[in-house]
């Protein structure tokens, strides 16, 4: 009798070369080659941090406004943290290569449509490839090799996070001075910009394709030599048992982790956003202003915080456990910002060393908290779960500039200048960490009804055989069993015996 048909999820990859099947390593396949893959699609998708290289130039050659020429952008953060999200499941059902293969077309093909609608002067498709197309691009290609390099990494998730995390960081160091010099070469007029968005579009997805072609998911079992998962287990908060996506955002640990990411990023991204113009008010009244060089200067300082915090802090909280990091992250950021208050513009480079720090750990939030998914909901679906997650960045990423912004025009409008222009919102920056430091703390192990029964984590095909054979073998022992019974009956033994001596009598009685 032929097996049955397996039914496979909606928009599962089943065979072919994008199936997770075929992206199992071999016995010599080094993990190491893992992080380089992560890199290849991180380092590209982070020119989204260098988008404004290529507002100037479109607002002289369509006529934009400067809230206009950020449109695209915007969108694309907003198509990140939803795609995160709404893809995460399909991220982990289909595999890595799967994953990557669409961030590599959508964000690729998000380049030739903007470069389609420059040349056309048709700026609504610029937003529509860049922020909505790219931006499904960079939400999938974000969280595209989490869930395989802490599989890959259960010995040091933190740095493994971090190594693929810090080229989101760094991918505009690359982008900016290349987008820079192509518009020096191609020009600037809408010929030069659909010329160079053309060749962003090429490039990177021949960058890209190398992550695809590296990717690889670790054999069933496997596990680093000398690694104990019943040790790794035993330290605070770190769990043995997996949740799915579905109930883990069931859970308040989910929701505390939320609020702490979407804080710390928030007083993060709002220094980031206004980095430039910030450092020029924060010093205008002093004898030695701020030149239009040295904060530019500022800013890529800003950018190197960023990067290194997403390796360093990430891997140091292999070291001291996720919750201490997080407790770094928050309460040394509120006191950074609290310095930075209460100096006001008499040192410098106090506000420049406290602005590296808060930097640092925004970059390092990021890098740290899918290894503190991983603790708290092991790595059955932590992709998915970090890709909800990421809702708080998008939150942040609105919150975070609109506080800044906001309160440095009412200032501004009254009259104010230097440092009063920022006070409030570094006061408010101050009270959102310590409303994410509460968070932090009140994060527990997570309740154990939430926890998955081992056969959720079986191959669909092994674990419907695997039923199978246990049923063949119950029906099997049943029937022995029955045959057992029947021959330790008494009862059935003397009618067995005088069914025999009937027989050799040669009839019925």
């Amino acid at each position: 009798m032929p097996d049955e048909q397996v039914k496979t999820p909606a928009f599962t990859v089943s065979s072919g070369f994008f199936s997770r099947a075929r992206t199992v390593a071999p016995p010599t396949w080094s993990r190491w080659l893992i992080p380089p893959a992560a890199l290849s699609v991180h380092l590209a998708i982070g020119q989204a941090y260098a988008w404004s290289v290529f507002k100037p130039p479109l607002e002289s050659a369509l006529h934009l406004s400067g809230t206009a020429s950020a449109l695209p952008f915007q969108v694309g953060i907003v198509m990140l943290g939803l795609s995160a999200a709404f893809g995460g499941t399909l991220v982990e059902r289909n595999g890595p290569r799967w994953a990557m293969s669409v961030s590599m077309v959508c964000f690729s093909l998000g380049f030739l449509i903007s470069a389609l609608g420059v040349a056309t002067r048709q700026y609504w498709l610029v937003v529509l490839g860049y922020g909505f197309v790219g931006g499904i691009g960079l939400g999938i290609g974000y969280i595209s090799p989490v869930s395989t390099l802490i599989k890959w990494f259960p010995d040091r998730p933190g740095m493994a996070t971090g190594i693929a995390i810090m080229g989101f960081g760094g991918g505009a160091l690359i982008a900016s001075p290349w987008s820079n010099q192509m518009l020096e070469t191609f020009g600037t007029g809408t010929g030069g910009i659909a010329t160079t968005f053309l060749v962003h579009g090429l490039v990177y997805a021949a960058f890209m394709s190398m992550g695809v072609l590296l990717i690889r998911v670790p054999p069933e079992g496997w596990r680093p030599r000398g690694w104990e998962p019943a040790k790794a287990a035993a330290r605070p908060l770190v769990t043995a048992a997996d949740v799915s996506a579905r109930n883990a955002i069931r859970t308040p640990q989910f929701w505390l982790l939320w609020v702490v990411l979407c804080f710390n990023v928030t007083a993060g991204i709002g220094i980031l956003e206004k980095a430039a113009p910030m450092i020029k008010d924060f010093f205008a009244n002093t004898s030695v202003p701020v030149t239009t060089a040295a904060a530019a200067g500022f800013v890529a300082l800003l950018s190197l915080a960023n990067m290194a915090g997403r390796f360093v802090w990430s891997s140091t909280s292999d070291l001291i456990g996720r919750k201490n990091m997080y407790r770094v992250y928050l309460g040394v950021g509120a006191l950074f910002y609290l310095a930075i208050a209460l100096a006001g513009d008499s040192h410098k480079f106090l506000f420049i060393l406290c602005a590296l720090g808060i930097l640092s750990f925004y970059g390092g939030g990021f890098a740290t908290v899918p290894a503190y998914l991983k603790d708290l909901f092991g790595t059955y679906q932590v992709g998915a779960i970090h890709g909800r997650l990421l809702t708080a960045w998008s939150t942040a990423g609105v919150l975070g500039p609109l506080i800044v912004n906001a309160i440095a025009d009412s200032q501004k409008a009254a009259g104010r200048s230097g440092p009063e222009l920022y006070t409030t919102s570094l006061y408010i920056m101050i009270g959102l960490l310590a409303i994410g430091f509460l968070a932090n703390e009140l994060i527990r192990p997570v309740n154990p009804v939430h926890h998955e029964k081992p056969a959720h984590h079986e191959n669909p095909v092994r674990h419907e055989n695997s039923v199978r054979r246990e049923d063949s073998v119950q029906h099997e022992n049943s029937v022995q069993h029955e045959d057992s019974v029947q021959r330790e009956n008494p009862l059935h033994r003397e009618d067995a015996a005088h069914h025999e001596i009937r027989h050799e009598r040669g009839g019925d009685a």
